[in-house]
């Protein structure tokens, strides 16, 4: 489904040129739900808008389903930290937005919002505006408003960064529900191990900047996961030990042909 080929990007900085990532070769494939860390930095968020066409490739390819991405797509989805909702637009508009945007038909993707705010816990809250709802339940109708389209890429910028931990944890559930029911595939950039763990089938681990692919770890753990007493909680805490390592260790001096 997206394939990075060989994927570089530079940025020009006041003291020079910024080498964010190096040579990414990565597959994700159809349904796939892959999690990306690394320390600050290191190009996570980069990646994702190379994959979402909101910035061109240095070097290399990008391709969703065999097509390369040189701009935005409608089948390529983004969620971002914030929600960014509409004051003035209830829920149900907010999810409609992008009907509006792109021009589709309204009558169409109307049942499919209210299906979609009924899997997310929000049934009933259809014309609330977003100040009457708190931060975790803003982000679920931005998650709608970003699966209305049906995209069949979703990527995801530490989404759940700015709620509490109990919150992000309900929040991590409802992702992995989601994602279970819709199929979509799934890039999601995350500072924490654990969630990384919880939601994803594999880990990529980025080294620090410049980016580059350190090691990429499969999550066996059987779905749907949950941090609960008895549950998956020293499973998790197993592979995220992993993980820890993995980013704790330093990174190996570059070939002098590589710089």
């Amino acid at each position: 489904m997206i394939r990075l080929s060989g994927v570089s990007r530079t940025f020009d900085g006041r003291s020079g040129r910024v080498e964010a990532l190096r040579g990414i070769d990565l597959e994700v494939a159809e349904g796939e739900f892959v999690a990306v860390v690394g320390r600050s930095g290191c190009g996570k968020s980069t990646l994702l808008r190379l994959v979402a066409g909101l910035l061109p490739v240095t070097a290399g390819e990008v391709t969703v389903g065999g097509t390369p991405i040189i701009r935005p797509r409608r089948d390529v989805a983004m969620l971002f930290q914030r929600p960014a909702l509409l004051p003035w637009r209830t829920v149900l508009d907010n999810v409609l937005l992008p009907v509006e945007i792109f021009g589709w038909k309204r009558a169409k993707h109307h049942d499919r919002a209210r299906q979609l705010l009924e899997v997310a816990g929000l049934a009933g809250f259809e014309k609330r505006l977003p100040h009457e709802l708190s931060g975790g339940m803003q982000q679920r109708v931005a998650l709608c408003r970003s699966l209305i389209g049906e995209p069949r890429v979703m990527l995801m910028d530490e989404p759940f960064s700015a709620l509490d931990a109990l919150t992000r944890e309900e929040l991590s559930g409802e992702l992995q529900r989601i994602h279970m029911e819709t199929s979509a595939t799934v890039v999601f950039v995350t500072h924490s191990i654990d969630e990384a763990v919880l939601l994803a089938d594999r880990v990529v681990v980025l080294s620090p900047r410049p980016g580059r692919i350190r090691s990429i770890v499969d999550v066996t753990i059987p779905r749907p996961r949950t941090l609960g007493r008895n549950a998956h909680l020293a499973d998790v805490a197993r592979v995220s030990a992993d993980l820890h390592e993995l980013l704790m260790e330093k990174d190996m001096p570059v070939a002098a042909e590589d710089r």
